[in-house]
């Protein structure tokens, strides 16, 4: 028997790839049911804490921990004994459980570091990233990590431990640390650079945020007629950076010098504000913006610039196009679309919106067979979906009363692994532009 070729080997490690990372969400016994509606809320400006911004020095061991730089997140640190705890407050309250942290800590002599992770009215969520430069980022081995009082449930606060326990080796080579891969808006707006290079992708400021940072829209057009277009958002909130790099990955995919992907832009205009909450990113928010609010909450309202900037700027370009598509990247405890479905259909255990559920869209039908198609090009893979329209300010439903727009929330886990987030994201965008070319 001949060995395989090159092409056929990596033709199978990929194809093992793709089964051990569908495998992974395929816990039927323990599927994320998904959040309920969302309620209205007041989104009036409302302050926020901000952190301190300093080095703190135990000189005794020569430990030294900063939170002096974009996206960092420490109120305090205090030393008990052998351990160094910290202290991790919200910028405001009631908010939701997403307590974010990032700092930097180096030391005058190689030595061991235990840190405790505390937070105020929270519970530790995020596992932690560490990093040699800020730039390139890893799991702590979990021989150097230790939960403290984790609950038993499968998903939610009710899963997480009390406290986390991280035991560092520090040198006077600085180690990063935090709870997801480090992305400020500097990462993000040199993503947009990378992107603009080519010559159908360029990018503007549609606005500014509360604190005047730039709202960046990215455009990928190559559309003769310019009369379709669709809408890519993320990090509304500011921890979810899984939701940015399945992001990535898709739109990524819309860009690419394939086949499929220049015949779609020939037809279709992509817009992308890949970065809604630059302020939230850059002040280390566990969720809002510098406002004090939960921007997904504000898209009836537009008490904020932020929103009001990509209203404004959809409501410009649909005066001669229509907006066929909007998507929104999140994360959350696993891996889960938030879809449309009329408010008055009794919904299965298994949403999976029908042609009807949306037949007043651009693209009746759409959603449901995008989703299916995902089933069938990613192996062993089953769709997590949950459907409705309701009020609570939130961007599908936005998209969809004012625009006709079929919408959605993309979410993804906090703890999705990272090739399987690409691997999804990529899969996503190339039976979407399948769809959109063939059925609409």
């Amino acid at each position: 028997m001949p060995f395989p070729s090159h092409r056929q080997s990596y033709r199978m490690i990929f194809l093992l790839l793709l089964v051990s990372l569908a495998a992974y969400a395929q816990q039927p016994e323990k599927k994320f049911q998904g959040q309920a509606p969302v309620q209205p809320v007041d989104t009036s400006p409302r302050p926020v804490q901000l952190q301190y911004k300093t080095t703190y020095a135990f000189k005794d061991i020569g430990v030294y921990i900063s939170n002096e730089f974009e996206g960092a997140h420490l109120n305090g640190i205090l030393r008990k004994g052998d351990t160094l705890i910290t202290w991790i407050t919200p910028e405001n309250t009631p908010i939701n459980p997403s307590p974010w942290y990032a700092f930097k800590l180096w030391a005058d002599q190689p030595q061991t570091v235990l840190i405790k992770m505390t937070y105020q009215d929270a519970k530790h969520r995020y596992y932690p990233k560490i990093s040699l430069d800020g730039e390139h980022w890893s799991s702590l081995d979990s021989a150097q990590y230790t939960e403290i009082n984790k609950g038993t449930d499968d998903f939610g606060a009710g899963s997480l431990p009390q406290y986390a326990v991280m035991k560092l080796e520090v040198s006077k080579d600085t180690l990063w640390v935090a709870g997801q891969e480090l992305q400020t808006s500097r990462h993000v707006f040199a993503w947009i650079d990378s992107l603009a290079a080519q010559p159908f992708i360029r990018f503007q400021d549609i606005g500014q945020s509360r604190l005047g940072r730039p709202m960046r829209c990215l455009e990928i057009n190559e559309a003769k007629k310019q009369d379709r277009m669709m809408l890519v958002i993320g990090r509304q909130h500011p921890p979810e950076v899984t939701g940015w790099l399945a992001m990535k990955s898709f739109v990524e995919t819309l860009a690419a010098d394939t086949r499929l992907a220049r015949k779609f832009r020939e037809k279709y205009a992509v817009y992308v504000v890949p970065l809604m909450n630059p302020d939230g990113a850059d002040l280390g928010h566990w969720r809002h913006n510098a406002g004090g609010v939960d921007l997904n909450r504000d898209w009836d309202q537009f008490n904020h610039p932020e929103t009001r900037a990509v209203r404004d700027f959809l409501v410009s370009k649909t005066s001669r196009s229509k907006l066929y598509f909007g998507i929104d990247f999140h994360s959350t405890w696993d891996d889960i679309f938030y879809t449309l479905v009329m408010p008055d259909r009794v919904m299965p255990d298994r949403v999976m919106p029908d042609r009807d559920s949306t037949a007043t869209t651009h693209t009746p039908g759409l959603t449901e067979k995008w989703l299916r198609k995902l089933e069938e090009n990613i192996p062993d893979y089953e769709v997590n979906a949950k459907g409705y329209i309701a009020a609570g300010g939130v961007s599908k439903n936005f998209l969809y009363q004012e625009f006709g727009a079929e919408s959605l929330v993309y979410e993804v886990g906090d703890n999705t692994p990272r090739p399987f987030v690409r691997l999804k994201g990529k899969v996503a965008a190339e039976q979407l532009m399948r769809l959109l070319l063939e059925d609409y």
